[in-house]
């Protein structure tokens, strides 16, 4: 959000995460925008005040909410690790409360909309309470705003500004494809499984074990899955016997005529979505992830592996939305 922001010519302060392992790539992709790392729910109301001079009833300034998902996502089967972050949303509110921003953004899975338990409805009185009447929320698909990748996501933007209109960005003309942004003529060389790129390019990709290479060397190219081979008792998993219309996507490759499938913190892995690459052998790697979350191809990931990298590029908004987002404001 902090990327699409800034190319939005948009003056970032700072960025507030518990995650500490996201620390230094933020602070080298974002330089003038501060990292706080700090758990929100203990972060006191006019921190911001105190430490940048940040005013209150500011008409340009805008507070983002993209408190962690987990606990709404249909894709996670276990929440009881998400359970401490369900309710963020709300603490975000505390410090709309108490800035009061001239604009509001919130970005979250769908399933905050439909979850029973969900904190969004209680969040939604608050802003109409603190007078944020211009609104609009919706749950939108980011390949229809030029990100190249299915992706639904609960989309909000609201204001307490007089004469103001909110709307969402305008929706692209065309829907572009994993061939427009991957492959080689968009200087992606080939590469094998378990490469690993030492540049900042980050060019890497994950090792697969001589079961899955057998598994990859016979599934079809663009597009193919693990049904291809589910008769060969050598390669079959055992999870997967007599189970052939569940979870069919995993092992499976991407097409290259159609948007990416949702880039999760796992993207790295073929076992957990349909991530491998349309034709070669092996995971999309850690830079073909963030082009499909659309990261600058400059934007270096500061980890120590594979799955520290995805995880940034998985939990992220797409920049590309992100900008839209921001310009849209500057619109205003």
């Amino acid at each position: 959000m902090t990327c699409g922001l800034r190319q939005a010519g948009i003056d970032v302060i700072a960025g507030v995460d518990f995650d500490g392992n996201a620390k230094e790539t933020y602070e080298f992709n974002n330089p003038g925008s501060t990292f706080i790392y700090k758990d929100i729910k203990n972060l006191w109301s006019d921190y911001f005040e105190r430490n940048f001079g940040v005013k209150k009833y500011d008409d340009e300034l805008i507070m983002v909410g993209c408190s962690p998902c987990q606990y709404y996502s249909i894709i996670n089967t276990d929440h009881s690790k998400a359970e401490k972050s369900k309710g963020l949303l709300i603490n975000f509110a505390r410090f709309i409360e108490h800035y009061r921003p001239g604009y509001v953004l919130v970005e979250n899975v769908p399933g905050i909309v439909t979850n029973k338990e969900t904190a969004l409805y209680r969040f939604l009185d608050k802003l109409d309470v603190l007078g944020y009447k211009n609104m609009v929320k919706e749950i939108v698909d980011m390949s229809q705003y030029g990100v190249p990748q299915s992706r639904r996501r609960f989309s909000l933007i609201a204001s307490r500004l007089d004469g103001v209109k909110v709307s969402l960005p305008k929706k692209s003309e065309r829907i572009l494809t994993v061939a427009d942004v991957l492959g080689e003529k968009n200087g992606f060389p080939k590469i094998s499984a378990g490469h690993k790129d030492t540049t900042d390019f980050q060019h890497t990709a994950a090792g697969l074990n001589e079961k899955s290479l057998k598994r990859m060397a016979l599934t079809p190219h663009n597009g193919g899955n693990r049904l291809s081979w589910a008769n060969q008792l050598e390669l079959q998993l055992d999870c997967y016997i007599g189970k052939d219309d569940i979870f069919k996507d995993n092992y499976g490759r991407m097409w290259w005529n159609r948007p990416a499938p949702t880039i999760t913190t796992k993207f790295f892995n073929i076992s957990n979505g349909r991530f491998a690459h349309p034709d070669e052998d092996r995971a999309i790697s850690i830079r073909e992830g963030a082009t499909l979350q659309t990261f600058p191809k400059e934007y270096v990931f500061k980890t120590n592996s594979i799955a520290g990298a995805a995880r940034i590029i998985g939990n992220a908004v797409p920049c590309k939305y992100a900008k839209q987002l921001g310009q849209l404001i500057q619109s205003l």
